[in-house]
């Protein structure tokens, strides 16, 4: 019997994400498992290589781009209620989303990672490359990816608490 004590849900606050912790939070109420919903922020600093003159406030500005991401967690994720998972919420920093999320994924033991795709078309995708595919490739767990709008799964009253939260 397959069993899921650890969910990860990969979150960019797009409506593929915003799907994407839909599919988890349910997952993680039918499994009783933990949840746990990660944001990668960009690396300014490497943003900003070449910009000297913008390395001395490069701090201050990492600063408040995870700040500014703990909140909009904190507003996705809202209070654990009652029958809701356990979630665990955070933020990492790094040049490479895709690598961030799996090296996250191995040291929570995670079970499942879930995350929206943009499927964007083939020309984008050669020149953006895949953050979900790359976590597809690397990921030790299995990975479902979530495409927005995404056929209705969840009951309404799983809907509405989310909506709520």
């Amino acid at each position: 019997m397959m069993t899921l004590e650890q969910i990860l849900v990969a979150t960019d606050f797009s409506e593929p994400s915003e799907a994407a912790l839909l599919y988890g939070r349910e997952l993680a109420m039918r499994f009783g498992a933990r949840l746990h919903v990660l944001h990668v922020a960009q690396d300014v600093y490497v943003a900003m290589s070449g910009a000297e003159n913008s390395l001395a406030s490069a701090p201050a500005i990492q600063q408040e781009i995870d700040d500014a991401a703990r909140r909009r967690l904190e507003e996705i994720v809202g209070a654990n209620g009652p029958g809701e998972p356990e979630t665990i919420t955070g933020v990492r920093t790094a040049a490479s989303p895709a690598l961030a999320i799996v090296d996250y994924a191995k040291e929570n033991d995670i079970d499942l990672i879930v995350m929206g795709t943009h499927g964007r078309g083939a020309v984008l995708h050669l020149v953006l490359g895949s953050v979900a595919e790359r976590v597809v490739r690397f990921a030790r767990c299995p990975v479902l990816t979530v495409k927005h709008p995404e056929r209705e799964f969840a009951r309404a009253d799983a809907l509405a608490r989310v909506a709520h939260a």
